[in-house]
């Protein structure tokens, strides 16, 4: 499948009436698993990434060009279309954020986020103006692009323990305002906080799947027109990777394994010798 085709499927996925789930797989097993069990778009994942290297994610320790390349790799292991967790695009600078955007079109992404908040525990969120310039860039950078390229918009309040709904909101509709295709306040729980925020704008609502947080058809029916899982499968399966570890290491035991799966069982998600 061409990169335009992707970029055709992703948008016709945004303009469905009811919401659709993008998973977000750490690495090409994974793609390959997500996309044998039928999901229809993929998205790449910060802390996923970050934890592979063994980094903590959210400290700026994974650069552009890691991120990109990794991209990459999920883009080529399935036909499917991808979308990039771009954190802030890797600058406070409106060009350093276009140049990001390119970057991501010319190995294959389809769509991307930029988030608002930066490099900063004392007051990590950038100011209105500022954020919506950066997005502006984005856009203009997007739009250069061949294909329709989807970009997302974060409002990351939330994530920051600022729980500010009339705030977040204010900047979501500043992003759609600057060009945004897809709006995205991840953090949010509360079903009617959600309700407010897809109301408030005209483009589609993207929403994290947290602990806590409503299911699929509650979402959809909301108004939400993506799901993403973030870092949540990867969090999952690092779980159940440690506390098989500490069985072993701390008991001595291997009832780990009761739980596990066969090579066999993963074969047909994988590439052979055909």
């Amino acid at each position: 499948m061409t990169v335009a085709e992707r970029a055709a499927a992703f948008q016709e996925l945004h303009a469905r009436p009811q919401a659709f789930v993008i998973p977000n797989p750490w690495d090409v097993g994974t793609a390959r698993i997500l996309a044998g069990l039928g999901f229809e778009a993929l998205a790449t994942t910060s802390a996923g990434l970050a934890h592979s290297l063994g980094r903590r994610d959210g400290e700026g320790l994974v650069t552009r060009d890691e991120t990109l390349r990794h991209a990459e790799a999920i883009v080529d292991a399935t036909p499917l279309p991808v979308s990039a967790d771009l954190q802030e695009g890797f600058g406070d600078d409106p060009d350093s954020v276009a140049r990001t955007i390119r970057e991501a079109g010319a190995v294959g992404l389809v769509g991307g986020s930029i988030e608002d908040a930066m490099q900063r525990t004392d007051d990590p969120i950038y100011p209105l103006p500022q954020a919506a310039e950066r997005v502006a860039a984005a856009v203009e950078a997007a739009r250069s692009l061949p294909f329709p390229f989807v970009l997302t918009a974060r409002a990351e309040n939330y994530l920051f323990g600022r729980q500010d709904l009339a705030d977040t909101i204010a900047r979501l509709q500043a992003y759609e305002a600057a060009g945004a295709d897809v709006l995205y306040a991840p953090g949010l729980r509360d079903l009617e906080d959600i309700r407010a925020v897809c109301a408030a704008v005209s483009k589609p609502v993207n929403v994290l799947a947290v602990r806590g947080a409503p299911d699929f058809e509650s979402l959809s029916a909301a108004g939400v027109r993506r799901i993403s899982i973030g870092s949540g499968f990867s969090n999952a399966a690092l779980a159940t990777f440690l506390r098989a570890a500490k069985e072993v290491r701390e008991h001595g035991t291997f009832q780990f394994l009761d739980q596990s799966i066969s090579s066999d069982d993963l074969g047909p998600f994988m590439i052979g010798r055909g």
